[in-house]
């Protein structure tokens, strides 16, 4: 069993505030579950760091809904079925194809400005895996800055509703099995672990995203460390498909660079473009029929097939056909951010890599976002709701937040939210004295251990190996008193790593993202 809490304390000696609901995120998944409880509840969103720094407000390509007079959400759910592999859960799948239409109709509602047509119909466009046109998107290449924008001015309309940043959740406390609050430190920016709050609440809300800085190389928001999925697995959550990490098949390519990569939304490939080895030979139709528009795992395979044949880091991703300024005009944010390279990608091949992007597992829940914590609800990218399958469909991952974080305030209306607020006194004395001096190292070993064996081609022995070195972290971790937020992030990075490299063992057949190169 985990380490009950990460840190020691007793909510005896702390300030306190109460709540009906606390939600742990700020990004869509969050936003979007706080504007849909009802007024008359008091809630709070806790932000790790500032408003914008997000993966929901990184998001480039869009969201995925059926809303073309050719599509239908039975042709959403097959492809989202196909590319999950044959994992994903049939009746999540459902769930979220057939009530996506309605939530991007409520986001029109609350201001979000989708890019529309001269008739004034919603844009589209089409991405990997995907064989229609579905995929509404805003400012060109910025959805999920202008998604997020719009729900945190709906989110600040309503005076139920109070927005914390820069706090830093700690644990998730419980008492008799239930879900009663969590601990934060009120300054996520401190040196040291300091100003402890223990907010009481009826109901949780895990929305904290993914697991992006547990690799070397991601796309995630530095502040992306899979916190909350650690945080709710030391209070007795189920997690499950942990195995299944997503690598996003065309992040910029940068000599030398680590941590967060810039990523070339997949529709610019929904949009035209051609994928070339570093012979100028176009390769994705020797992979898959789809050529460069299949599923995510099956292009990222394919890319770092490439990449080994010719002894080189990157591919190259050729868009130059496509005119000038529609391209400037389409992907601003990617225009811009590649001028800055120095590359004109109107004139220029973008050098792309696979980098991890997403992660599939989670906490596993019910339709309504409940896990098996009582009062301990999860949506986002920190749940495992299993419409992601094995493999996660394009644009599919906005949506499920806006779908699933909806349920999740219907739940809690409907539940936890009408019993009484429970208070208890809670203490924590297990953390030992000592201190780790230097985090960042620990980081790097961490990191370098999952790009290295839990990555796009993986295999038992060199797992097992890597796990038994990773474990030794954690217990060393475990047993120190973790004096800073870095330090307890870092606790939550081993803990998921951990976790990742054990469901991988355990699933000894290739499936999806997951592939190993010693399965039968």
């Amino acid at each position: 069993m985990p380490l009950r809490y990460s840190s020691n304390f007793d909510t005896a000696g702390l300030d306190a505030r109460e709540w009906d609901v606390i939600i742990i995120g700020s990004g869509i998944a969050g936003l979007y579950t706080a504007v849909n409880l009802d007024s008359g509840l008091s809630v709070c969103v806790l932000s790790k760091e500032t408003m914008d720094e997000n993966n929901s407000y990184l998001a480039q390509g869009g969201i995925a809904a059926a809303i073309g007079q050719d599509d239908l959400p039975a042709y959403h759910y097959e492809d989202t079925i196909r590319a999950g592999a044959g994992h994903c859960n049939a009746e999540a799948v459902s769930v979220l194809v057939n009530e996506a239409p309605a939530d991007i109709d409520a986001l029109c509602r609350l201001g979000t400005n989708f890019d529309r047509n001269p008739d004034g119909t919603l844009t589209t466009t089409r991405e990997g895996g995907h064989r229609r046109f579905r995929i509404v998107h805003a400012l060109g290449d910025a959805t999920g800055r202008e998604v997020v924008d719009s729900l945190l001015k709906a989110c600040r309309k309503k005076p139920n509703i109070e927005i914390i940043e820069n706090c830093f959740a700690l644990d998730i406390l419980t008492h008799n099995g239930k879900c009663v609050g969590v601990l934060a430190c009120a300054n996520s920016n401190a040196a040291v672990l300091e100003t402890q709050v223990v907010f009481y609440g009826k109901s949780i809300v895990c929305a904290s995203g993914g697991i992006g800085q547990v690799y070397k190389h991601t796309t995630n928001s530095e502040v992306v460390t899979g916190d909350g999925i650690a945080m709710a697995y030391r209070a007795g959550a189920v997690l499950s498909d942990m195995e299944f990490v997503q690598f996003h098949p065309t992040a910029f390519y940068k000599a030398h660079s680590e941590g967060s990569s810039f990523l070339i939304s997949e529709a610019v490939r929904g949009e035209g473009g051609i994928l070339k080895n570093n012979k100028g030979e176009r390769f994705m139709p020797g992979y898959h029929e789809m050529g460069e528009i299949a599923p995510r795992d099956i292009v990222s395979r394919a890319i770092f097939s490439e990449m080994r044949k010719t002894g080189s880091p990157c591919v190259y991703l050729d868009v130059t056909h496509r005119e000038g300024g529609y391209l400037r005009k389409r992907f601003p944010t990617i225009y811009e951010r590649c001028l800055l390279e120095g590359i004109d990608i109107t004139k220029d091949y973008i050098p792309v890599c696979p980098v991890q992007h997403y992660f599939m597992g989670g906490l596993k829940t019910d339709l309504y976002g409940r896990t098996n914590v009582a009062g301990l609800y999860a949506c986002g990218e920190a749940a495992n709701t299993g419409v992601h399958g094995a493999n996660r469909l394009a644009s599919n991952s906005l949506l499920e937040g806006l779908v699933f974080g909806r349920r999740c305030a219907e739940a809690i209306m409907e539940e936890t939210a009408r019993g009484d607020l429970d208070k208890p006194v809670i203490v924590s004395s297990e953390k030992k004295k000592g201190l780790i001096t230097d985090v960042s190292q620990v980081r790097e070993v961490l990191r370098q251990e999952m790009n290295d064996h839990a990555g796009i081609e993986r295999n038992g022995l060199e797992m097992a190996e890597a796990l038994a070195r990773i474990e030794k972290i954690v217990e060393k971790l475990e047993k120190t008193a973790l004096g800073s937020v870095a330090a307890i992030e870092t606790l939550n990075m081993a803990v998921i790593a951990s976790l990742i490299l054990q469901s991988a063992i355990q699933r000894e057949k290739s499936s999806g993202s997951h592939f190993r190169t010693d399965s039968q």
